[in-house]
């Protein structure tokens, strides 16, 4: 979308514009064509009226109307009801015959009317002709000649007024196809619906940008999001990408500046640490020396925990394809080989309720097995991280550490659960925030960073760390999106 119309402050009026002209265009097509039919119908059944009389009292017949009595061998076929065989009929035609009774003033010396109908496709119906009393007989004709004026089917008319001959009416001036104004009403009813059709794809297409620009946000941090996003849609959305742009700009000089001066303070603390070290070993009191020792190893591990979290918060490893099943099997290897009570439980397997089927009154099910390779989009030495500091966790507040993986089509859920832990899950679930620790600070090493790093790492793949209390202790659940 280019040019003038790239600004919604442009097309939204146009679009508005647009739409009252198209909506008065088809509504005065509509009336306009209602209204020459309305008339057209009007002047049959006036002729019909006139039509009447003309039989009645051999008055001069309508304008654009003929009338011819029958030769003698036709009155001998219309006598004996043999329509068909008249000249002139079309081919195998239907026949609509119509008796018209007198008025009720003339009830006795009137005579009655008789029309023939003979239309080479249509039958017609009489049962919707007005019938109120008082109703006379000459606009009883005049709603029939009205009701031919509303099809298209020149048929051949046939009346008989009393005993009189048979004549045939020739009235396809007033009443044929030829009389009938343009019916513009189904353009118009066309045009309505393709104008709509095109209004509603305009005012997708316009959506569509906004929507796709969403999309991309959400997915920001989670497989390597883009870091910058090309400008696209109309103006007012290409203002939005510009200031996102120079937002995630700024963020990511920010935390690229957090973590080269974290990085840097920890360089530099490293030979004031070592210096300490060096001079805390000549301390001849061991309780004193192993206190310095703790403050030293403290105040290091606190620095590389901050700068860890900020490196986790950058996003700066590239994801890719991975297996969670082996990733999990190497860390609980890795555990077992230093004598942890660590294992790797295999889920159940998940039992998929199937469709009704026309063949059976049962449903049927399926099962998806979770004894398979589970492959994600992720990045690998973060979701390795989060790991292996849950199963710290584990083992650091209970006796052992249980790691169990489930998936389906959109998840990949990985559950540690430990055993003999006092804590509860809402108690856990409070220490997700930096620099939040427990009650049992004294006797459990730490920063207070661990599980907002895994919290932090899970975001970053789509998904939330949960908690929930189990019959041994706690289980956490790392949620990660596949898709």
């Amino acid at each position: 979308m280019k040019g003038p119309l790239n600004s919604l402050g442009v097309l939204l009026p146009c679009l508005v514009v647009v739409t009252l002209l198209l909506g008065a265009g088809t509504v005065w097509m509509w009336e306009k064509s209602s209204s020459a039919w309305r008339l057209h119908t009007a002047n049959a059944e006036k002729a019909g009226v006139t039509l009447y009389y003309a039989l009645q009292n051999g008055t001069a017949p309508p304008v654009g109307a003929g009338i011819v009595q029958l030769p003698d061998r036709d009155q001998t076929f219309a006598a004996n009801g043999s329509f068909r065989q008249i000249d002139g009929t079309p081919p195998a035609p239907r026949i609509t015959i119509v008796p018209i009774l007198p008025d009720a003033a003339n009830q006795i010396t009137g005579a009655s009317l008789t029309l023939v109908i003979l239309s080479p496709n249509l039958t017609y119906g009489l049962a919707d002709l007005p019938n109120r009393i008082g109703q006379t007989a000459a606009e009883t004709t005049g709603a029939i000649t009205r009701k031919l004026a509303t099809y298209c089917s020149d048929p051949v008319v046939l009346a008989r007024m009393g005993d009189a001959p048979w004549v045939k009416i020739d009235g396809n001036a007033i009443w044929g196809c030829d009389a009938t104004p343009p019916d513009r009403r189904m353009f118009a009813a066309l045009l309505a619906i393709v104008a709509t059709a095109t209004l509603l794809t305009l005012v997708l297409n316009v959506r569509q940008p906004f929507l796709s620009f969403a999309e991309q946000l959400r997915n920001l941090r989670r497989g390597g999001g883009a870091t910058r996003y090309e400008p696209q849609g109309p103006q007012e959305l290409q203002e939005i990408i510009g200031a996102v742009n120079n937002y995630l700009d700024i963020e990511r000089e920010q935390l690229a500046g957090r973590a080269a001066v974290l990085s840097g303070v920890s360089h530099d603390l490293g030979t004031p640490a070592t210096r300490l070290r060096l001079r805390a070993a000549l301390i001849k009191d061991p309780s004193l020396r192993g206190k310095f020792e703790t403050d030293i190893d403290s105040m290091t591990g606190i620095i590389e925990s901050v700068l860890t979290y900020t490196n986790v918060e950058m996003g700066a490893e590239e994801p890719r394809n991975l297996s969670l099943t082996s990733l999990l099997d190497a860390i609980v290897a890795n555990y077992q080989d230093m004598d942890k009570p660590v294992t790797f439980q295999t889920a159940k397997d998940v039992i998929v309720q199937g469709g009704k089927s026309i063949f059976m009154s049962r449903q049927g099910y399926g099962v998806l097995s979770n004894d398979r390779d589970v492959v994600v989009f992720g990045r690998t030495v973060a979701l390795e991280r989060a790991i292996i500091n849950l199963i710290d966790n584990a083992l650091k507040y209970g006796r052992r550490a249980t790691v169990s993986l489930t998936a389906d089509a959109h998840t990949a859920t990985i559950m540690i659960e430990d055993e003999g832990s006092q804590a509860r899950a809402a108690d856990i679930e409070a220490l997700l925030a930096p620099f939040q620790r427990g009650k049992n600070t004294a006797t459990i090493d730490g920063h207070g960073l661990g599980l907002t790093i895994v919290a932090t790492i899970a975001k970053l793949h789509g998904g939330q760390l949960q908690f929930e209390d189990t019959a041994t202790g706690i289980m956490a659940r790392l949620i990660i999106q596949r898709d």
